[in-house]
């Protein structure tokens, strides 16, 4: 009978030990899933901001009259949604499937990216009418705040908190002088936690 129960009692110690160590994985999973695939949209689509804003301002700075440049940011879909497809099926294909959390950043994007399109679309026809350098920066920054919140990737949250604060300072500043802290703030709140991510990822690969 005492050993009936002791079998007892170390069965339920490892099914306790099992069921911690697939918790544990599972949470290792999740992580790696999710650095692996929110680093490299944010890496993709900060870098291409980046290098275009300031093309644009390079440009308005030597010839100001040059406004059809502006028109140079539909280049960013084009380039941006082609390779962040590419790279994210590509690691789809090596490391597995994606997961919930995984899923829901990619429908935040896309409804922020519905809007963002025609914002810019409306900011260029008007030709500065509507201040887009704030608006754009305001949703990206709620994207990358809410993206940060889903994920649970504190760098992410406080750097999208950051841009949305730095969205009210665009309202301020004028003419080409925007393009850069336009610029500036997206390094902040997707290049650096782009990168912190990447590093993640690679810790836990």
């Amino acid at each position: 009978m005492t050993k009936q129960v002791e079998n007892k009692a170390e069965q339920s110690r490892w099914t306790e030990k099992e069921s911690l160590e697939l918790i544990s994985k599972m949470i290792r999973e999740t992580q790696e899933n999710t650095a692996r695939y929110a680093a490299y949209p944010l890496l993709i689509w900060g870098y291409l901001t980046l290098t275009i804003a300031l093309v644009i301002w390079g440009v308005l700075t030597t010839h100001k009259e040059m406004y059809a440049i502006q028109w140079l940011w539909f280049a960013l879909p084009a380039i941006a949604w082609p390779l962040t497809l590419y790279f994210s099926r590509k690691d789809r294909r090596q490391k597995g499937t994606r997961n919930y959390i995984d899923r829901m950043i990619g429908y935040i994007w896309m409804v922020l990216g519905g809007v963002g399109f025609p914002v810019s679309f409306l900011g260029i026809v008007m030709q500065g009418a509507l201040n887009t350098y704030a608006l754009i920066t305001l949703l990206m920054g709620i994207g990358v705040t809410l993206s940060g919140c889903v994920s649970r990737f504190r760098p992410l949250i406080i750097s999208g908190i950051l841009g949305m604060l730095l969205s009210l300072a665009l309202y301020f500043v004028q003419g080409t002088n925007s393009l850069l802290l336009f610029a500036a703030t997206f390094a902040g709140m997707m290049i650096i936690p782009g990168h912190m991510m990447d590093k993640q990822r690679r810790e836990l690969c």
